[in-house]
């Protein structure tokens, strides 16, 4: 693509043209326009499509960018977000807990996320399965 070209894509880009009309103007394949377009920030914005709205990190305080039809985010980052339900734990609303009696020593327990587990802990898995010995 010639130097010309490009700026006359960046032009009609600028006056609200589409890529297929853009294409057809300049006899070049769509998808040439849209890639030139897209690597040189140069789509539209639709009128529902605001600026991305911007809130605080929990954690550092930090400023979150949110971008429009994605899920709403919390944090700036991973490291942010890791380092907050850490110091947290009493926050997380965790829905898989689940409720047994240990049928070696009959100990009531609640185990996260696994339906199936039998024994509260390794040593009476180990006395059921094999009579207390390894």
């Amino acid at each position: 693509m010639t130097v010309q070209e490009k700026n006359r894509i960046a032009a009609m880009r600028k006056a609200g043209m589409g890529y297929a009309a853009i294409a057809q103007e300049l006899e070049i394949s769509k998808n040439t326009v849209k890639t030139f377009c897209r690597r040189n920030n140069l789509q539209l914005k639709k009128e529902h499509e605001a600026e991305p709205v911007t809130n605080c990190c929990p954690q550092c305080g930090g400023p979150v960018h949110q971008t429009p039809g994605r899920k709403h985010k919390k944090f700036c980052s991973d490291l942010c977000r890791n380092k907050w339900w850490n110091a947290h734990p009493n926050e997380i609303q965790r829905k898989a807990m689940y409720n047994f009696v240990c049928p070696t020593c009959g100990k009531a327990f609640s185990a996260y996320g696994n339906s199936h587990r039998k024994y509260c802990s390794h040593e009476c898995y180990i006395a059921d399965r094999f009579g207390g010995r390894r």
